[in-house]
C-alpha cells in the first residue's frame, strides 16, 4: 500500500459503497419511524451509510502510509436533473476530484448518490455505485473501471447453485448486458450501457481470488489485451 503514494504518475479513485446489508437496515429503521418516508428522506439517511465507509477506508489508507483524501456527495460533483437511475439524469461532473490529486494519490468517494441543482441529496438507484465508477473513470481519462464485487468475475451460471458453471475471463457488453436483463446483477444494466457507449473496459473481479477477474469489452481482440494489461 506504501508504494501508492510514492509512485510516479499513478492516481486511483475508489468508489466505495455503504457495508453490506447496512442500506436495507437503514430502509427498515426509517420504516419503524414512518411507514411512508419520504424519498429525500430516505435517501438522506442512506447516505450516511456512504459516508460512512468513505471516512473508514480513508483512515486506514492514511494509516497505511497512503496520501488519501475522502470527499462528501457534494464535492464529488454528480449533479442530476431528477431522481432516478438513468444514466441521462447525469448533468456534470465537479473537478474537485482533479484538485484532490494535487497532493493525494488515492481519492475515496462515495457511490450511489448525486446532488440536484439546488444540493438535495438524491440515490442513483440499486448498483448506482458502478454507474458512477463508469462515469468517473470515463471523466477523469482513467484507462479501466474496476468493479470490486464479492464473486471473482462472470460466469456461465450461477456457480453456488450450478456445478458446471465455468469462468468467465473475457465477455464483450452486449453478452453482460444480456445476463444482466436474464437476472445477473452483478454490475448494473445502465452502468454496463454507459461503459459500452463509451468504448470504456471495465475489469470487474473480487479481493483475494487468484484469477484477474472478467474483462468485459467490446470484442474478443479488445478483451484480450486487457486481459494482459490487467
Amino acid at each position: 500500500m506504501r508504494r501508492l503514494h510514492k509512485s510516479s504518475g499513478e492516481f486511483f479513485v475508489v468508489v466505495v459503497s455503504a457495508r453490506k446489508g447496512l442500506t436495507d437496515e437503514l430502509e427498515r429503521l426509517a420504516r419503524g419511524i414512518t411507514g411512508d418516508p419520504s424519498p429525500r428522506s430516505l435517501d438522506l439517511l442512506w447516505s450516511t451509510g456512504e459516508m460512512h465507509s468513505v471516512a473508514l477506508l480513508t483512515l486506514h489508507l492514511e494509516e497505511s502510509g497512503v496520501a488519501a483524501v475522502g470527499l462528501n456527495i457534494h464535492e464529488t460533483g454528480l449533479r442530476c436533473n431528477g431522481p432516478g437511475q438513468g444514466e441521462r439524469s447525469v448533468q456534470s461532473l465537479s473537478s474537485q476530484i482533479r484538485r484532490g490529486f494535487d497532493h493525494h494519490s488515492v481519492v475515496v468517494v462515495p457511490g450511489f448518490f448525486g446532488t440536484l441543482t439546488g444540493g438535495t441529496i438524491v440515490s442513483l438507484g440499486r448498483g448506482g455505485s458502478d454507474l458512477r465508477a463508469v462515469l468517473l473513470a470515463y471523466e477523469l481519462g482513467a484507462l479501466r473501471c474496476e468493479l470490486i464485487k464479492d464473486v471473482p468475475g462472470y460466469f456461465t451460471a450461477d456457480p453456488d447453485t450450478t456445478a458446471s458453471a465455468e469462468y468467465l475471463s473475457a465477455i464483450s457488453y452486449d453478452r453482460a448486458i444480456e445476463m444482466a436483463e436474464g437476472g445477473c446483477e452483478l454490475v448494473q444494466t445502465v452502468a454496463l450501457e454507459a461503459a459500452r457507449d463509451r468504448a470504456l473496459p471495465l475489469v470487474v473481479r473480487g479481493l483475494g481470488y487468484t484469477v484477474r477477474g472478467t474483462v468485459v469489452s467490446a470484442d474478443a481482440n479488445e478483451e484480450r489485451t486487457c486481459a494482459a494489461e490487467t
